[in-house]
């Protein structure tokens, strides 16, 4: 046999394992684990050490799928290594589950692919500190519900007691306990002695093994046990490992489990299957018509904050009585306008404004976003939501010290929402267009491919939801408010959001028919196979994303209304979304009375002052709603207008403390004259003028609530005119996510950190022919070589004429030392340059940084 055809040896460690991979999976390896790439390890070695540490062993297992990991359990209670066949038959029972059987090579290759799991077929080895994870022991049992082993269990055991449980089970007494105990642990594994075995047992001895067979193994007994108990005991089927605590042995368990590690091995994900389904133009339409609300919802909230939010609690966040009051505002539940206050925050529409006095506001960005086209600015809010780890949902509850959390408050980051939002919005992609799944279908997709680890993924109670739980129901409500969802099935901009593939159907009309019963289509279930949709990556395929959203939203919004329809109940009806310049106007005029398809405005004595405040006069607003209204404007509405307008700024309050002056002393005499006036301290200076000792806002709403009309008035005596847009704060960034981890590596960074680590580990096996003082053999990997100035600048020149490869030390500026394997192409003045292998490039090399250098084994070259 050739070198060439030689096989390989079967590698005996994880570094070795990992030698022999090619860069493909290297790749992989590092893109499903990203925190073995930070920072970039020197070599395989130090790739393999940092893999097999505890925190990232941990982070590894739990991103597992649920069969994955049930295949690591049973490792971790079969023998190391173990056969191929041992793992199956721990998997797949005696009876060969034919579905384990199919599944099981996809997990056994995913683990490897993790890294978790290595070595060849017949000697498979899960990682050491996996193995310590999940093996079972006392204090940490296992999900498998075994115990320990024979061997395990009677290792505190006296040798007569071992001997006394072979002559009870009818084997021959041994002259040692080791062969005494391997007697016992093969009678176990023998089927057919088992069984007879079994059958000699009492009922009630075998009602006792039931209790025990799935777990947990352990059990509790009187020093004088009764005789069914004992009857277990005295055949080792019952093992002591403590006073008064029994346990049943691995062995037995699996006998008794017909071979089966565990009870209900799962090899494929429970399907999402559609609850209900709908048309797709139906669904898009629904969609729309919620991307509608969330944008009027969004802007109302902000015209709340435009002349100055709440304040801003001491701790950070929105008290509770002010989220009362934002939900009062909005006509929503507390927990809905959290999302909405959320939601502003992660898209930078609101802020602190960072004064002494501590309120929200809205910043500039949000008159940018004002002045988007509807899609855009849609898009710009769902783009915002679907990366942020702020989660609403925890709104309410408790922290880590008893504390409530506030909304807009700190302590509100999940790393994991980004990441089960995404998916859940993938799985709903995956089905028919037009279905809608069933919570509970998605829910346990969810948990199947990313499952509790340990015993409590079992004692979950019913409605017992864990956190990826309730943030995959939080996004099936929130992609509905925000209308990335229709009807509980994904529209057509949602799945552009995520990029997943457009709609095959033609784009539906702005306003298509109801759907009416004959509009249900048969309920399809999804594959549970379906291929993963990819997160978009970088900040470009975001963007595109974004835009491609906007885009296909656009043609399923109507077009916004020029008009309103006056009535003679002094209200007006707005029939759909309106301009934005109609809208911003109408909505200081006018106050909102209800919504919903129509939107219906009621005009008041107040309304109508405000937007005279606001610098309109009444001749604008009369021309205003002519021009504005399909209707005649009813008399009741024009005499409203002309009334309010006669008595607005007759009086005027400015700065005195603060003042009240009228052309007409006559009012000021009913000013005085008023009880109501009585605690704003007022008194007459002039014929014309009143001083009051309340500040000027006071004396403003003081004098309003009790039924006059004034105005403010600045220094020079001009009218102030109260702009709805005043309040701003600087310019503010929103808030960053935080990440579940580090993040993932791109291509660009894995190929440089796959060249870096295969060139580490060329300079660190590769081997050297002995020089003076080294020991046999010459290994490499340890020392840096040594040698003397001369010696290092001839062995340098004689390899740049003979064109060999060496293997230098070399120590940095920083006094870091590394180990290189260099070929030389010139030597002169001091400095070496050459071709490094390690890092694959040409440098250049000051020799008295060179610590030595060794020529390379020939085997080698």
């Amino acid at each position: 046999m050739s070198p060439e055809e030689k096989p390989a040896a079967a590698p005996r460690s994880l570094a070795e394992a990992l030698r022999v991979r090619d860069d493909v999976s290297l790749a992989a390896l590092l893109r499903s684990r990203p925190d073995l790439v930070t920072p970039v390890p020197s070599d395989l070695t130090q790739l393999a050490t940092r893999a097999g540490t505890r925190a990232s062993v941990v982070r590894a297992l739990e991103r597992l799928d649920r069969f994955a990991l049930q295949t690591a359990e049973a490792l971790a209670v079969a023998a190391d290594p173990a056969p191929y066949g041992e793992l199956l038959r721990l998997m797949a029972g005696d009876e060969a589950d034919p579905a384990v059987t199919a599944a099981l090579p996809r997990a056994v290759a995913l683990l490897r692919e993790q890294a978790l799991l290595w070595g060849a077929d017949d000697r498979l080895r899960l990682v050491r500190t996996a193995r310590e994870l999940l093996a079972p022991s006392p204090q940490h049992p296992s999900p498998t519900g075994l115990g320990p082993t024979v061997r395990e269990a009677t290792a505190g055991m006296s040798p007569g007691r071992i001997q006394e449980i072979l002559t009870t089970v009818g084997l021959s007494s041994t002259h040692d306990s080791v062969s005494a105990v391997s007697a016992l642990g093969e009678l176990f594994t023998d089927r057919k002695r088992m069984a007879a075995l079994l059958a000699e047992l009492p009922g009630d001895s075998r009602e006792v093994l039931d209790r025990l067979v799935w777990g947990p193994p352990y059990g509790q007994v009187t020093h004088d046990p009764a005789a069914h108990l004992r009857a277990l005991l005295d055949r080792g089927l019952l093992l002591p490992t403590a006073p008064g605590t029994v346990v049943l042995p691995r062995e037995v368990a699996l006998h008794l489990r017909a071979g089966r590690a565990h009870r209900a091995p799962e090899p494929v994900p429970p399907p999402v299957e559609a609850a209900a389904t709908h048309r797709p133009q139906v669904v898009d339409a629904t969609a729309a018509g919620q991307a509608l609300a969330a944008l009027a919802t969004v802007d109302e909230l902000l015209k709340e904050w435009d002349e100055g939010g709440p304040t801003v609690l001491r701790a950070g966040g929105l008290s509770v009585r002010d989220l009362k009051r934002t939900a009062v505002a909005l006509d929503v539940s507390e927990p809905v306008a959290a999302f909405w206050l959320e939601l502003a925050y992660a898209a930078g529409l609101i802020a602190s404004d960072g004064e002494a006095d501590e309120r929200y506001a809205a910043t500039p960005a949000y008159d940018e976003w004002r002045e988007l086209p509807t899609g855009e600015r849609w898009a710009r809010l769902a783009a915002a939501w679907l990366p942020a780890t702020r989660t609403p949902g925890v709104v309410g509850g408790r922290d880590a010290k008893d504390r409530t959390l506030s909304a807009l408050g700190p302590n509100l980051d999940r790393s994991a929402a980004p990441e089960v939002r995404h998916r859940v919005l993938a799985l709903l992609a995956g089905l028919p267009e037009g279905a809608s799944p069933g919570a509970e279908s998605v829910l346990a997709r969810l948990r199947w491919e990313r499952p509790l680890r340990g015993p409590q993924r079992d004692r979950r109670a019913p409605g017992d939801d864990d956190l990826r739980s309730r943030l995959a129901r939080w996004t099936l409500s929130e992609a509905e408010l925000l209308g990335i969802t229709g009807r509980g099935a994904l529209a057509a901009p949602g799945r552009a959001l995520i990029g997943a593939p457009e709609p095959s159907y033609s784009a539906p009309q702005s306003a298509p028919e109801p759907e009416g019963p004959g509009d249900k289509l048969p309920v399809h279930h999804h594959t549970p196979h379906m291929p993963p949709v990819p997160a978009p990556a970088g900040p470009a395929e975001r963007a595109a994303a974004t835009a491609n959203a906007a885009r296909l939203l656009a043609p399923l919004l109507p077009e916004p209304l020029d008009h309103v329809l006056l009535q003679a109940d002094l209200t007006a009806v707005a029939p759909g979304p309106l301009e934005r310049e109609l809208a911003g106007l109408l909505g200081v005029l006018a106050d909102v009375e209800s919504k919903g398809g129509a939107t219906v405005y009621r005009f008041t004595p107040g309304s109508v002052r405000r937007a005279l405040d606001a610098g309109q006069t009444a001749a604008d607003l009369h021309a205003f709603l002519a021009r504005r209204s399909r209707t005649p404007v009813p008399q009741p509405l024009t005499y409203l207008i002309d009334d309010v307008a006669r008595r607005h700024g007759r009086l005027r309050v400015g700065a005195a403390s603060a003042y009240v002056r009228c052309d007409d002393d006559a009012t000021l005499d009913e000013i005085l004259a008023d009880k109501r006036a009585a605690g704003l301290g007022l008194r007459r200076l002039a014929p014309t003028v009143l001083a009051a000792q309340a500040d000027p806002t006071v004396l403003l709403e003081g004098l309003r609530a009790i039924g006059f009309a004034p105005a403010a008035e600045s220094a020079a005596g001009d009218v102030v005119i109260a702009r709805a847009d005043s309040r701003r704060t600087p310019p503010r960034t929103a808030p960053e996510p935080v990440p579940d981890g580090p993040p993932a590596p791109d291509d660009t960074l894995l190929t440089a950190a796959i060249r870096a680590v295969r060139a580490g580990d060329l300079a660190a096996t590769t081997p050297r022919r002995p020089g003076p003082g080294d020991g046999e053999g010459g290994a490499p990997g340890g020392e840096l070589p040594r040698t003397g100035a001369a010696e290092t600048l001839a062995t340098m020149q004689a390899a740049v004429l003979t064109g060999e490869a060496l293997w230098i030390g070399y120590v940095n500026a920083e006094g870091a030392a590394s180990q290189r394997v260099i070929a030389p192409i010139r030597v002169e003045g001091g400095f070496v340059t050459a071709y490094d292998h390690t890092a694959d490039e040409v440098r250049t090399y000051p020799l008295h940084r060179v610590t030595g250098v060794a020529e390379l084994a020939d085997d080698a070259r």
